[in-house]
């Protein structure tokens, strides 16, 4: 392997990491254990879909170089289908790029989320569709990372602007870091990325799986009320373990 292409893969597993923490939600078309509704503004709608704990999505990421660090167009296949294996195992990111004219794709996923619902206020434009492989994905944002080595790190606190409601229902159990002060994060979505055997019922097990920064903790409990993460007024602060499983700060809401 030569040195540029060393360097195309070391900044796509970095462009991965970070992007991963980030939720990009869509509310298109539901499958039928989601319930969509819309609430439709002057100038934005707000989505909601119910019923999703457990469920699968993937991510492609087209990675663009900009003046300062990379932008990258990131589609997601939720809510439009759960990613189906054999379609994403054959998906190869390199003829991905090169389809698209980008310098590096990302594929990012499996991954599976742990809230109920989520609430998501959205721009009155329809998302951009496409077909990766038989999987159909919408584009739901572009980004930009100044700093990715940085934004990269497991646990390191990336601020997110996604307008979004997670709502976790009473009797549901969260798993939870909680930092060398006190503030709490709320596991959002888990992955098969790094462990591809990690199933839902093993992640209450993960503490003497992670390697987590001094004062830190991880646990479980389950709710005895609905907790909800509000981050429609402010931007969100999200980590990522080692295992690539994303989490949010808890908010008073």
């Amino acid at each position: 392997m030569n040195k540029t292409s060393r360097k195309r893969n070391a900044v796509r597993a970095v462009v991965a990491g970070v992007l991963a923490a980030v939720l990009f939600y869509g509310c298109g078309s539901s499958s039928d254990s989601t319930t969509t509704t819309s609430t439709t503004t002057k100038a934005t709608q707000t989505k909601t879909a119910d019923g999703i704990r457990g469920m699968r999505y993937c991510e492609v990421l087209l990675v663009q170089p900009a003046a300062q660090g990379v932008v990258a167009n990131v589609y997601v296949s939720f809510p439009m289908n759960d990613c189906p294996q054999a379609e994403w195992s054959a998906l190869v990111a390199s003829e991905i790029a090169a389809a698209n004219n980008a310098p590096i794709a990302v594929l990012n996923g499996p991954r599976y989320w742990l809230m109920d619902s989520i609430e998501k206020v959205d721009s009155d434009a329809e998302p951009l569709a496409q077909d990766f492989g038989g999987i159909e994905m919408i584009r739901r944002a572009t980004v930009a990372i100044a700093n990715i080595i940085e934004a990269a790190k497991p646990y390191h606190p990336n601020h997110v602007n996604r307008a979004t409601v997670f709502t976790f229902d009473a009797g549901q159990t969260v798993f939870e870091l909680t930092d060398a002060d006190g503030a709490k994060y709320v596991m959002q979505s888990w992955s098969q990325q790094v462990d591809p055997t990690l199933k839902e019922s093993s992640l209450a097990g993960l503490s003497s799986r992670l390697n987590l920064p001094e004062g830190w903790t991880y646990s479980s409990r389950k709710l005895t009320k609905k907790m909800r993460v509000v981050t429609t007024t402010t931007e969100a602060v999200v980590v990522q373990d080692e295992l690539k499983n994303s989490y949010s700060l808890e908010t008073p809401g």
